[in-house]
């Protein structure tokens, strides 16, 4: 077997788990439900991307006021962005987070 396989929580409860953190990327996946935040905190990447699997997420980025986007949205966050991260919706959050750096090729040679 040459690849590596990882999972993610299959549930309701308040998650934050490092699922791949190597010199390539940080690949995160997150749970909160109703009320629940991540701490305030500014962005430490170059490249913060945050997909919406499922509920609603209320995010204040930078100086902007809240704004919520549903599952199935992707946010690309700027470096040193503050940001404050919340459900604030009845349904489960679930969120991937990666923090991922340029790739080394160019991706335009790739034959999709």
């Amino acid at each position: 077997m040459v690849e590596q396989i990882y999972k993610l929580t299959q549930e309701n409860k308040k998650t934050i788990e490092k699922i791949i953190m190597d010199e390539n990327i940080h690949y995160m996946h997150m749970i909160l439900n109703k009320g629940e935040c991540l701490p305030e905190h500014v962005s430490n990447a170059q490249g913060v991307y945050m997909t919406v699997v499922r509920g609603r997420l209320s995010a204040k980025l930078g100086e902007q006021e809240t704004h919520e986007y549903p599952a199935g949205t992707v946010l690309k966050i700027p470096f040193q962005t503050k940001m404050n991260i919340c459900n604030k919706d009845d349904d489960t959050l679930e969120l991937i987070v990666v923090k991922a750096s340029a790739p080394l090729t160019d991706s335009k040679n790739i034959k999709w």
